[in-house]
């Protein structure tokens, strides 16, 4: 870094502007480590990004290259580095998808920062254009999109197979890509197209099997075997289902209790009565006509008793317990049924109906399938299998960013081209934008068109092709007026990247960039760090 000189002629105050080193110790030290976290991404970014591999304290051991995953996992302790964990989790709740791009374009933007300060330019004067810019950005990217229908379903599954690309399963992503598109249209409500909650879409997962046998399921799938215990059905057709909330087990005080028995005659009675207390249960239950039991897991007490299995199995009930209390909501809005609290409510109008439940072996555990539910809500099951947890896991984040990218698509009907394209294209017309502006403006922004290079480089770097020339040779084609060159990684060279269906999101672009010019802004106004002890 050149050492501030000072100018000689103090023309105006505000052009040039020295002040006291420890601020800039502060500014320069936060730069440094928010672009060491940056760096740390950088290289998983784009088709042919490498994988990170993340062990954690615990031993357990992650493979992935989801910008998102990789700086949650990280020990991040320096404040102004935390700040860009943060800016990629945003970026995922914002668009799911373009988690690393948006870290390495705040990296690339503290680079040029800090040669913007080195050269005595005020920070506030470099956040403004910076703002600036980013607006302009915004309504260039604009500019450029592609409108899209959703009845268009080529186009929805190109940009999903294109955020799958640059994942780990990318070989499946012919598989994944419709998948997504599916379970997304499934689930959007035509009464409010704009509005898609991906908690409909359920991702259950299964060890065994690759992920080849990765299906859609129009229905429930639980992870979960029937209990067995007494012989009780295990598949049963034109199927009435129940979700209870409460026991079906003899009742106990909510206190420690402890009953003294002194003969037999008492503990006949007791048992007798505990016997009567539940068959009076399970009469109320069939007299409704349902069939199959989905009791919620219970912490006070065993919420089924090997009694109460038993006359449930010969009253021919299917039972499937345990089903955990947040999936409660998940279920019930898929069966079109309501819980029930208490067996006094237990009433025929409050059961699902479903054509078939039945239990399903797969690899080397069991499932319950509901299939054929009548009147079901707009949910739906995606069960995803895979030779290993690593590989299961990274799946299921995988299919959740096709999941997003697909979302950003339903609110915001535009797409865009991938492959560098967009980026080389908004630093050429914010470097033309520059020429316009005068003073310290101008300087600012064409750093700023020069920062969002480094997403065509970086792709040209991880693909091992050589860089400078490629992003040359982007720039000129771009200036040829090629709005859609970018860089095709297959093949190694510069080709129209919409001709090669990489599209993405205009929402993933504008957002990334966006949110990473907000977070530089913040990093670049703290000009003093005070520990609080």
């Amino acid at each position: 870094m050149a050492a501030p000189v000072a100018p000689l002629v103090r023309s105006s105050k505000t052009e040039s502007y020295v002040d006291n080193k420890r601020k800039d110790d502060i500014r320069q030290a936060n730069i440094v480590a928010a672009r060491a976290v940056a760096d740390a991404v950088r290289t998983s970014l784009g088709p042919k990004g490498m994988d990170k591999m993340i062990s954690t304290a615990s031993g357990e051991v992650i493979i992935t290259n989801d910008g998102a995953t990789i700086l949650n996992k990280m020990e991040v302790l320096q404040p102004a580095a935390k700040m860009l964990v943060e800016l990629s989790k945003s970026q995922d709740i914002v668009a799911g998808d373009g988690t690393t791009t948006v870290v390495v374009i705040a990296g690339a933007l503290l680079k040029q920062c800090l040669s913007l300060l080195s050269h005595g330019i005020h920070p506030t004067i470099i956040s403004d254009s910076l703002h600036k810019a980013s607006i302009k950005a915004v309504d260039v990217l604009t500019a450029m999109a592609v409108p899209v229908e959703l009845s268009d379903r080529e186009s929805l599954i190109k940009s999903a197979s294109t955020s799958l690309n640059s994942k780990v399963v990318s070989q499946y992503s012919t598989l994944l890509a419709p998948l997504a598109v599916d379970a997304v249209l499934s689930v959007v409500d035509p009464a409010k197209p704009d509005l898609v909650d991906l908690r409909d879409v359920k991702i259950v997962k299964k060890l065994g099997g690759t992920v080849d046998d990765t299906e859609l399921v129009k229905g429930l799938v639980f992870d979960k075997k029937v209990s067995h215990t007494a012989g009780g059905p295990t598949r049963v057709e034109n199927a009435k289902i129940a979700v209870i909330q409460f026991q079906i087990s003899p009742p106990k005080t909510d206190i420690e209790q402890s009953i003294v028995v002194s003969d037999y005659t008492q503990m006949d009675r007791i048992l007798k009565e505990e016997r009567n207390y539940i068959l009076g249960m399970i009469k109320k239950i069939k007299a409704t006509g349902c069939n199959v039991l989905l009791i919620q897991k219970s912490i006070l007490r065993d919420a089924v008793t090997d009694l109460s299995l038993h006359y449930l199995a010969k009253a021919k009930i299917l039972v499937i317990k345990d089903v955990e209390r947040d999936e409660i909501e998940f279920i019930t809005k898929t069966l079109n049924c309501l819980p029930i609290a208490n067996i006094e409510h237990f009433r025929a109008e409050k059961l699902g109906f479903a054509d078939c439940v039945e239990e399903v072996s797969l690899g080397d555990g069991k499932i319950v399938k509901i299939t054929g539910i009548k009147d079901m809500g707009r949910t739906t099951t995606v069960l995803v299998r895979g030779s290993n947890m690593l590989v299961l896991d990274e799946a299921e984040r995988s299919l959740h960013d096709a999941l997003c990218v697909v979302r950003c698509l339903v609110n915001k009907r535009f797409l865009i081209a991938g492959g560098g394209a967009p980026e080389i294209e908004l630093s050429r017309q914010l470097g033309a934008w520059a020429k316009v502006l005068q003073g310290m403006e101008s300087y600012c922004v064409r750093s700023f068109a020069e920062a969002l290079e480094v997403i065509p480089y970086t792709l040209a770097e991880n693909a091992g092709l050589n860089p400078i020339s490629i992003v040359t040779e982007l720039r000129n084609r771009h200036a040829q007026g090629e709005i859609n060159a970018g860089i095709n990684v297959r093949k190694g060279q510069i080709t129209n990247i919409l001709e090669e269906n990489v599209v993405q999101p205009l929402l993933v672009s504008t957002s990334a960039i966006t949110l990473a010019t907000e977070c530089v802004r913040m990093i670049l106004k703290i000009d003093d760090i005070v520990t609080v002890r």
